[in-house]
């Protein structure tokens, strides 16, 4: 119940961070547009912190990340569980993440993240763009002078150009 109440106050307000339940908690490590950016879930079981909690990486947000990374992920959290265990260690366990993230993801591929983005970027036709640039609309001299006629020497229309007279 300690434990509880000090996480909630540790992270207030801090967006990475999401209790799913009063024994369940995600942790998002990295920032959100990071691709080597990743989300650790940890639940405790009914006998924690004696046993060793529920450590998870099967969110969606993990779908980039490659199964060897995310094991080898798990194993280095685990060690530190094994360390901390029979103490209060979630928050231990976040911020251990957190101090670590490169050399955890030192393994990850970034092209992986690149080409899920490329795919979903590319459902969308070229075609209406080339259109957009067919359609500028082409001045004559006219209707040019006309326009620079309006304006002052730095292309600003006069003080006063759109006023209504009060009086009439």
């Amino acid at each position: 119940q300690m434990e509880l109440e000090a996480l909630r106050s540790i992270y207030e307000g801090d967006l990475c961070f999401r209790e799913l339940s009063p024994v369940s908690f995600q942790y998002r490590i990295g920032e959100s547009g990071d691709p080597k950016a990743f989300l650790i879930e940890v639940s405790w079981p009914e006998t924690y912190p004696q046993t060793a909690p529920v450590i998870s990486m099967d969110a969606f947000f993990n779908n980039t990340i490659s199964s060897a990374v995310k094991q080898s992920i798990l194993d280095k959290l685990m060690v530190e569980v094994e360390a901390n265990l029979g103490t209060a260690m979630t928050y231990t366990l976040f911020e251990y993440a957190k101090d670590n993230k490169e050399v955890f993801m030192e393994n990850q591929p970034v092209n992986t993240v690149t080409s899920v983005s490329n795919s979903i970027a590319t459902g969308t036709p070229d075609v209406p763009a080339s259109k957009k640039k067919d359609k500028k609309e082409q001045l004559s001299k006219t209707q040019k002078r006309k326009l620079a006629d309006k304006t002052d020497n730095k292309g600003e229309l006069p003080r006063g150009w759109n006023w209504v007279d009060v009086i009439k």
